[in-house]
């Protein structure tokens, strides 16, 4: 399968690129950007992939920009849709990657695509709105959506938390500040991430939106129990008042049932494998590179 890919340079774009190729699939970068319709069109033109998944936007919800939340992951998406229109009669599926940040403080868990979303940022209002406007204006396009649950791996950006966890370990650091420690967040592997995305590309049914998670919950004081065990090292926790969020959901994980009667079962690996993974990792973790769909 020939997959143009959007986001080829970002954290899950770099992850994606290698599943997909190790699958035996080409993989071509998106060049064009996404608020360039002329461009877009003129290279989808050129590439007439088989299929398309779409990593590309914003994806940290504390940007300073609120607009630009809009103009690249509502309008830049949009841009891409009418320029995929050329390139309809050949496309087998286009995967918009969402994000479960849409559902908000949902009391219910694990969410299932049923849950009514309730966004409460910009970040999550524009994957939100992003879903609405592409049903509305894709007319023939298979499109494809998927939610993901909070992942990691390494090359993610320092300023999500699980990488800014790892990179304290790593430094040896004497301390860190962190909010609520007893809190309950899936932390999947993009490896995980990658391979569902890959496989909804053959088995997605089009016009459905898909959970991608594992209903498995880990809370923040047992992440630092892993990581201290990995490193032999111990630090000092802080509780920044900044970081505790007033009526916070103490667990929140996703309900995979109907992505894995779609693609089958999920190939998940151990939180102690993804850290340790994370850790070992030759690539550092850089503080200003933008990640392309990482869940927050």
């Amino acid at each position: 399968m020939h997959i143009l890919l959007t986001g080829a340079q970002g954290f899950t774009g770099l992850h994606f690129s290698r599943t997909a190729t190790l699958a035996g699939h080409q993989v071509t970068p998106l060049k064009a950007n996404l608020l360039d319709p002329i461009s877009l069109m003129t290279e989808i033109s050129a590439v007439r992939p088989d299929a398309v998944v779409h990593l590309a936007g914003i994806s940290f919800v504390g940007h300073q920009d609120d607009r630009a939340f809009y103009d690249v992951n509502l309008f830049g998406t949009l841009n891409l849709i009418d320029a995929l229109k050329s390139a309809a009669d050949t496309l087998q599926c286009v995967l918009l990657a969402s994000s479960a940040t849409v559902y908000g403080n949902c009391p219910e868990s694990p969410i299932s695509e049923t849950q009514p979303p309730e966004p409460i940022n910009h970040y999550a209002m524009s994957k939100l709105a992003m879903e609405h406007m592409a049903r509305a204006h894709a007319g023939p396009l298979p499109l494809v959506f998927a939610r993901p649950f909070n992942y990691t791996g390494p090359n993610q950006l320092e300023s999500f938390l699980i990488p800014k966890m790892v990179h304290h370990f790593q430094q040896r650091a004497p301390y860190i500040e962190l909010g609520n420690l007893l809190v309950e967040r899936e932390f999947n592997d993009v490896r995980m991430v990658c391979d569902a995305y890959l496989r909804l590309l053959h088995h997605g049914r089009p016009g459905e939106t898909y959970n991608i998670c594992s209903g498995v919950t880990h809370s923040l004081s047992h992440v630092l129990e892993v990581l201290a065990q990995l490193t032999g090292h111990t630090m000092e926790v802080r509780v920044n008042p900044a970081f505790v969020r007033n009526n916070e959901i103490h667990r929140l994980c996703g309900n995979s049932d109907k992505l894995e009667s779609s693609i089958g079962p999920l190939t998940q690996w151990d939180l102690n494998e993804t850290l340790a993974w994370m850790l070992s990792s030759e690539s550092k973790i850089r503080p200003g590179r933008r990640a392309d769909a990482g869940c927050v």
